[in-house]
């Protein structure tokens, strides 16, 4: 494991899962919309002290244009993720996200020129399946069973779009920081957003604003602060399919996060998952 990035993307996907654990806890008695503000507020102080240590970029407006560009699809997401999250079971929505490696085997090329080799392309897909697998357990009817409910679950629909615009979202990342640079543009983006889903956080969340929500994201909001830098760093340094798909490993943190500390069952079915997800992993590493 030589490629810098590599490490890089496995804290990533580390330091988001445990952020995610830790949210789960405090949702189940705390507003979405009120966690999820908090959650970016605390990670700006860490991020904004950055701005004291770097070198600031010369900007051009291809960057200006790219991150105005990627914040509202990125504010959209959040308010899909949240909605997909509160009108379907999670077991029937959180799978598409597994979809994002798969949409960026094409998009970057779109937006950047980037190309993937044909073993890279397995790695992928192979992430990309083992994620989708996870929960197989709890498909009520099949391993097809959350695409059969597109039809009556509005939250599945909305989560193939929010996989969807990740793949655009992160092609326009990675442009941003080839004009500028990794951490300074984590630190920008991450204000951004901050900015634009203020109104409509404190819109959905009025009157349940409490000591303990603010408590409960301050972890949360510390560790999403290193995952930026870990994820724009990683990003910097290979191609957007791949550091994504790695990333997408927090996916199967998750499932252990969640045997460990909220007793979820059904981790021995996970297996199969977890073995593609590791497959790729290795596919990705040794062959890209």
């Amino acid at each position: 494991m030589t490629n810098p990035w590599i490490p890089l993307a496995l804290a990533s996907a580390f330091l988001l899962a445990t952020s995610d654990a830790l949210i789960k806890k405090a949702l189940s008695v705390h507003s979405v919309y009120l966690i999820a503000w908090l959650r970016l507020m605390f990670s700006l102080p860490l991020l904004v002290a950055c701005l004291f240590f770097i070198p600031i970029p010369p900007l051009d407006n291809v960057f200006y244009r790219t991150v105005l560009t990627a914040l509202p699809l990125e504010t959209i997401t959040v308010i899909l993720y949240t909605k997909a999250l509160k009108t379907s079971p999670m077991s029937l929505t959180l799978p598409f996200l597994s979809l994002t490696p798969i949409f960026l085997i094409i998009v970057p090329y779109l937006i950047l020129g980037e190309r993937i080799s044909l073993p890279g392309m397995i790695g992928v897909l192979c992430i990309a399946a083992g994620g989708y697998t996870l929960n197989i357990d709890k498909f009520r009817e099949g391993v097809l069973g959350p695409f059969a409910a597109i039809k009556k679950e509005k939250g599945a629909l909305m989560m193939i779009a929010v996989a969807f615009i990740y793949s655009f979202t992160s092609s326009l990342g990675k442009k941003a920081i080839m004009h500028s640079s990794p951490v300074f543009c984590g630190v920008i983006y991450y204000i951004g957003l901050f900015v634009l889903f203020t109104p409509i956080a404190l819109f959905k969340s009025r009157g349940e604003f409490t000591k303990g929500a603010v408590r409960a994201a301050i972890l949360p909001g510390m560790l999403d602060s290193i995952m930026n830098i870990t994820h724009m760093t990683a990003m910097s340094l290979t191609r957007v399919a791949y550091m994504i798909s790695v990333k997408r490993l927090s996916l199967l943190i998750g499932g252990f996060y969640g045997y460990l500390f909220f007793k979820e069952q059904g981790i021995r079915s996970r297996m199969l998952g977890a073995a593609l997800m590791f497959t790729g992993f290795v596919v990705i590493v040794l062959y890209h």
